[in-house]
């Protein structure tokens, strides 16, 4: 079968460049972001003194959905991740909805990241700061993935030395007597379950490692080794900054931090570390944005393909050799969203939109055969089981407004395919 071409004559092919490290620094980029400077705080809200006990939860299903999405994407590599595998082991509704969900979902997500950005940056002016960086970093993946990457490996050493540096601090203060690991009676069962349902936004980006299908050299194998690697990095990382933290703050103490990492620095008695913190998180919140445009445009290029989308966004261009229209159309969207949204409704909405995401994902990875590379059955069915239960333990208006989103792209899809009928 030829391969398809644009209007220009060129094929609509990516290049595979990437290598097992640049897979793995673009999903450290992704999942090594934001979150873990913001989401702690609210988790300790909801879990108490079970915040460790749903940061182990969010890391089991995020590790189901590893394994699943690294097996799928060596079966299926191309763009697009589970929008691809919903619909070639699903079938076509099952892969455009997880494509809507992702798209849709991962959109606020841009949108937030670049407000923490903001944020943190300049407070006073934090949206026009998120809409430069949106600007910046489209302009960056407009480039090529191969400088994305690059510029990636600087972020996560930033952001690592940053988290090391806190974790030091903290563990070799002296903590205060309400600073407490153990578990207590401030932990309910529904309080951690929406604890891990917000942690598993932070580790929410392993899987961009398999949006990028077309554009890593032997998918096969890069893509199953680079996930779990990418994934185990990060919740060692986590795991050492959630212990530092509780050990300095204690469950309260964390729950009513504004800036978890920064409160932490400052009760360890290093308080030269504050602004190096603040500067570790835009990084951070920059290396998601980075990311995740990238990802996003690339399951916007393979939904255009099939019309999902208009076709004009499955362009390539010709020079650069990635999706232009697309990651054009992603940003100008992101720009927006960031220039008049919420950052804490953006992330609860994200939060449900990538738990369908992933459900669909472990459907999907329960139909892989043996000589496909099905992994044991108990992986899809926690993941699958996890991701909808940490869905419907999200607040409750972002369970809502989550399901009538996709409630209105499952009826956009039945009015499409009507219409196809009908023609």
């Amino acid at each position: 079968m030829s391969k398809p071409t644009t209007a220009a004559g060129t094929s609509d092919e990516l290049h595979r460049r990437l290598g097992v490290s640049d897979a793995v620094m673009i999903g450290l980029g992704a999942m090594l972001g934001a979150g873990i400077f913001a989401a702690l705080a609210p988790a300790a809200r909801a879990a108490g003194s079970g915040l460790l006990i749903g940061l182990a939860l969010a890391a089991v299903v995020a590790y189901c959905n590893a394994t699943s999405s690294a097996r799928l994407a060596a079966r299926h590599p191309a763009s697009g991740g589970t929008y691809v595998y919903g619909r070639e082991r699903l079938g076509d509704f099952w892969g455009y909805l997880a494509g809507w969900a992702f798209v849709v979902g991962k959109t606020a997500s841009c949108a937030a990241m670049a407000l923490t950005v903001g944020t943190y940056v300049w407070p006073g002016h934090a949206q026009a700061v998120a809409v430069a960086a949106v600007v910046a970093l489209t302009a960056v993946n407009y480039a090529g993935v191969r400088k994305s990457a690059l510029l990636t490996r600087v972020i996560v050493a930033v952001v690592l030395a940053v988290l090391a540096a806190v974790v030091v601090a903290a563990l070799t203060a002296q903590a205060s007597d309400a600073a407490r690991l153990d578990v207590g009676d401030d932990a309910t069962f529904g309080g951690v379950l929406q604890a891990a349902g917000l942690l598993f936004f932070a580790f929410a980006g392993y899987a961009r490692v398999a949006t990028l299908g077309e554009e890593v050299r032997d998918p096969a194998r890069t893509i199953p080794r680079a996930v779990p690697i990418a994934l185990g990095i990060t919740l060692v990382v986590y795991a050492l900054v959630a212990v530092a933290v509780l050990t300095v703050l204690g469950p309260d103490g964390l729950a009513t931090a504004e800036a978890p990492l920064s409160a932490a620095a400052k009760a360890s008695g290093a308080d030269w570390l504050v602004p190096v913190v603040r500067v570790g998180a835009a990084t951070a919140a920059l290396g998601s944005l980075l990311a995740l445009i990238l990802g996003v445009s690339r399951t916007t290029l393979a939904m255009a393909r099939d019309r999902h989308l208009p076709h004009v966004l499955a362009a390539i261009h010709p020079r650069f050799t990635v999706p232009h229209r697309a990651e054009l159309v992603v940003g100008v969207v992101v720009a927006v969203v960031a220039a008049t949204g919420d950052v804490r409704g953006a992330i609860g909405f994200s939060s449900f939109g990538v738990l369908v995401y992933y459900a669909v994902a472990n459907a999907s990875a329960w139909t892989l055969t043996p000589a496909e590379g099905r992994p044991a059955r108990i992986v899809p069915v926690l993941g699958l089981a996890g991701c909808l239960a940490l869905a419907f333990a999200l607040p409750l208006s972002s369970v809502i407004s989550g399901a009538a989103v996709l409630a209105l792209g499952a009826a956009a899809y039945g009015i499409r395919r009507g219409l196809a009928g009908r023609g």
